[in-house]
This record gives C-alpha cells, sequence and structure tokens, in this order.
C-alpha cells in the first residue's frame, strides 16, 4: 500500500517518468535506452520514487522486472500525472515539432500501433509523419533528406545504420494451402524492387526450385490476406506474420531465408526529437524481445 512518506516534497517528474518506461518496457535496460540514461541512474531514480511513496514498485529478478501489486496500483496516476505536466508546459516549453519517419514494411509489424502509442505518451505535442514503404525506397528517400529517420531491413549492399534486431525469415502459409509434388511454387510477394522479394527469388533460383508468383500485394497486409486464404507461401518475418500460419519451409524442402537485420538511419539533432526516438527504437527492441 502506498503511504507517501515525506509529503512536503513533490513527485519527481524525471522517477515517474523512468517508473512508466520501466513498466512499459519490462526491462531497466529498454527504459535507461528511452531516456538516455545509465541503467544505475534509472535504478537509482526507482529507489527516490519508491522512498518518496513508501512502497516497493517493482520486483527485479535476474530474469524479470515485473510490477508490484502497488506498481501497478500506481501506473494509471503515473502516466495521469506525467499527461498533465506534460501539457501544462506543452505551449510554454515545447513548441510543436515534427517527425518525418520512414518505416520499412517489412519491419513494421502488428507492434506498430504500441510502439506509436509509447511515442505519444512520451511527448504528447509531438506531431508524427510516418510512411511505410519499401526499404531501399524509403533509403533513397532518406538520402534526399525527405526523411528525419527511416527504420528499413538492411540491403545487402548498403552499409552504416544502427542496428535494432534481427528478423527470422521463414517461408509462411496457410494450413489450408496445398502444394502438389511437381507443380511450380506459388508465391506471393511485394512488387519490385522489394528487397525480400529479391533475396527469396534468388535462393530459389539457387536451388533450382522452380516459382509462379500466384499473388502480388501492394502491401504486407495484401500479402497477409493471401496467404491466410491459402492462395501460395509468402516469404515473410515470422515476428510480421499473422498468427495461424505455418512455416512450410521444411515439409517442401525449401532453402532457408535466413535472418535479416532491422536498422536505424537518422539524421535528427533537435534534443527532443532524439527523445522520441530513443523511445521508439527502445520500443521496437521490446516488443521484439517479448514477441
Amino acid at each position: 500500500m502506498i503511504t507517501m512518506q515525506n509529503r512536503s516534497s513533490d513527485l519527481d517528474v524525471v522517477a515517474v517518468r523512468a517508473f512508466v518506461l520501466v513498466a512499459d518496457f519490462k526491462s531497466f535496460t529498454r527504459a535507461a535506452q528511452a531516456i538516455g540514461m545509465t541503467q544505475s541512474a534509472i535504478s537509482l531514480q526507482l529507489k527516490r520514487l519508491e522512498a518518496r511513496l513508501g512502497s516497493r514498485l517493482i520486483e527485479r529478478t535476474p530474469r524479470s522486472v515485473e510490477l508490484s501489486a502497488d506498481g501497478a496500483a500506481f501506473l494509471d496516476r503515473a502516466r495521469n500525472f506525467l499527461t498533465a505536466h506534460d501539457h501544462a508546459i506543452a505551449d510554454v516549453e515545447m513548441p510543436s515539432r515534427r517527425l518525418v519517419l520512414g518505416i520499412s514494411d517489412h519491419a513494421a509489424g502488428p507492434e506498430l500501433a504500441t510502439i506509436l502509442s509509447r511515442v505519444g505518451a512520451f511527448d504528447p505535442g509531438l506531431n508524427l509523419d510516418v510512411r511505410i514503404g519499401l526499404s531501399g525506397e524509403l533509403l533513397e528517400g532518406f538520402e534526399k533528406a525527405k526523411f528525419d529517420a527511416v527504420i528499413v531491413r538492411r540491403e545487402r549492399h548498403r552499409r552504416g545504420g544502427e542496428t535494432l534486431f534481427e528478423d527470422e525469415f521463414g517461408w509462411l502459409a496457410a494450413p489450408v494451402f496445398r502444394h502438389r509434388p511437381g507443380d511450380k511454387l506459388r508465391l506471393a510477394m511485394l512488387p519490385a524492387p522489394c528487397g525480400v522479394r529479391a533475396h527469396a527469388i534468388r535462393t530459389l533460383d539457387k536451388a533450382k526450385i522452380g516459382w509462379i508468383e500466384a499473388f502480388t500485394g501492394g502491401g504486407v497486409s495484401a500479402i497477409a490476406a493471401a496467404i491466410a486464404a491459402g492462395l501460395a507461401v509468402a516469404p515473410l518475418a515470422r515476428r510480421i506474420a499473422p498468427p495461424g500460419l505455418l512455416d512450410v519451409g521444411r515439409g517442401l524442402s525449401l532453402p532457408p531465408l535466413g535472418k535479416s537485420a532491422i536498422v536505424l538511419h537518422s539524421r535528427v539533432s533537435d534534443q527532443r526529437l532524439l527523445g522520441a526516438l530513443r523511445i521508439l527504437t527502445a520500443a521496437f527492441r521490446g516488443v521484439v524481445r517479448n514477441s
């Protein structure tokens, strides 16, 4: 039960924000990355907040970070406190900023809504302009200064960028999909110049496996619908595949597709935008780690 020790002192905004980030990411490491602090500094902020409230908020073991009962009860109030604080100073101290961000369709995944909500909670006054597209095209736009930052799949001929995580790819299909021996493999893919498409075709051609493009989709959501309907097999990261699909690679004797790095390229220098970008990348790492 929270007893609010030392009532003469106010809650510290930094400490409350650190608590919320640890609660969201379930990781001191991710929280530290997001707020631009060290893990020891995050731990110190949590200890000060717990001392102020007279209650333990976080239960930490070598393998997990969980909210205590008091921490869970305090979390909504902590969010409300931060929202009220941020709105109170928004017009005075935080003029409007816009972050123009490109995210690869093969990287966005079903967690995108959760990731963007973390950014919105961190900075309610931030305006986001998010474009979903092919990695190569987004990188070209970044090089022409059309984006502040891009999160893309690392292309074979590209270097640089900060690696956020690695996706493992597979040959995904619905349980109802049927492939008759001797027939060409029916594929569902994004149109050229998609890098995943090119990699899948190279892999099949090298293994001398015949294929036919049975479905071409304008986005990963269209590809997911096609394979869920049993029309074809798709080369997809397992992380972004809809529930219920199977990796049929071994059963059809298809060559493995391997892993692909998801990387961040950024030219952001504004401290407020950098903070939002840290939250975004920490959220990406967090949801992938927990998926």
